[in-house]
């Protein structure tokens, strides 16, 4: 009887694996129009701030780059990048800042909305992706 059980968790288990994977492959070819202003690549930043890094760092805190003073606020705040914030932040950065900081408007430099649920998810999980990459090779 546990083996009939645990066979179609065994399967599933199985079946989530390549779907994460092809979420952050799907990612990776998105994020391609995030490129023209970000960069993952540690302390360089273009019209945006580098993404190295972004999971767990305070807003408005990577090197040398020039935060709105909202930005800095809502780090100020307490605001950490996660999945969650990065996913709502995504949709409208904009709206996003206006409902953290309770203000009815904000200064904010990143002008694109990414209403597409699925495009977030899949650059979060190539940008999750990319981040645990570099952690791995930052330990060795």
């Amino acid at each position: 009887m546990k083996r009939l059980v645990l066979a179609p968790l065994a399967v599933l288990a199985l079946l989530a694996a390549p779907a994460q994977a092809q979420n952050a492959d799907t990612g990776k070819s998105q994020f391609g129009q995030c490129r023209a202003c970000h960069s993952l690549d540690k302390g360089k930043n273009g019209v945006g701030p580098s993404l190295f890094g972004v999971f767990g760092r305070t807003a408005g805190t990577a090197e040398k780059y020039a935060y709105s003073s909202d930005m800095k606020a809502a780090g100020e705040k307490g605001l950490k990048w996660d999945e969650a914030s990065v996913f709502e932040y995504l949709a409208d950065p904009g709206a996003f800042l206006k409902k953290y900081l309770a203000k009815d408007s904000v200064s904010n430099k990143m002008p694109n909305k990414f209403p597409n649920e699925e495009l977030r998810k899949n650059v979060i999980a190539y940008l999750l992706k990319e981040q645990k990459e570099h952690e791995g090779k930052e330990k060795k």
